[in-house]
């Protein structure tokens, strides 16, 4: 009995009015066991133990909506982020393009290619030595004179290896192909 002297029993629209609130939502805060209650058949709620689970109760869901908040914000600032990262990334790409479409850079692959191209007109001109080579070889009177005549075929060969030019239009083409602007581009000299 004494435990229930102490008790500051109130009805449920005393706690509505207190909590500002309709009496349904206490009711409905009482059965999920969010506000504890003294008695259910009407329902009794002691007043002290009852305000500290609905302050509780309140603080939880602030935190909750804080932490969700935090997330949303953070997620938010991610997506931003990327974003950011993404025109960056576009806008050196386009910074590349342009480069190449000046000539002021060149892509690996088409390096290697231009550069199969000189290998493959160095290795044509020394498989087409002894054929060019033969019938004058032949005739030398000495090994000497087949020497010297091998050693100035060979020097007209570095020689033209010696010319050769890097041709930024030999580049040019291979973008334009590469690109498919070879088309377009003739197509607009024609109109």
């Amino acid at each position: 009995m004494e435990e229930k002297a102490k008790q500051n029993l109130q009805s449920t629209e005393s706690m509505a009015e207190l909590f500002e609130m309709e009496p349904r939502r206490v009711q409905q805060l009482a059965k999920e066991g969010i506000l504890p209650t003294a008695s259910l058949r009407p329902y009794k709620f002691d007043l002290l133990p009852t305000v500290k689970a609905y302050v509780r109760y309140l603080r939880e869901r602030a935190n909750g909506k804080e932490q969700k908040t935090a997330d949303k914000a953070k997620a938010e600032a991610d997506k931003l982020r990327a974003e950011a990262d993404l025109k960056q990334s576009k806008a050196k790409i386009a910074e590349f393009q342009l480069k190449e479409l000046e000539g002021k850079m060149h892509r690996s692959e088409d390096v290697e290619a231009m550069t199969n191209d000189l290998v493959y007109t160095v290795r044509s001109m020394i498989m087409a030595l002894p054929g060019r080579l033969a019938m004058d070889v032949t005739q030398a009177g000495s090994a000497n004179e087949a020497s010297a005549l091998i050693r100035t075929e060979c020097y007209k060969i570095l020689n033209e290896l010696a010319s050769y030019q890097y041709d930024p239009e030999a580049y040019q083409r291979r973008v334009r192909d590469r690109e498919g602007w070879g088309e377009a581009l003739a197509d607009e000299t024609d109109d």
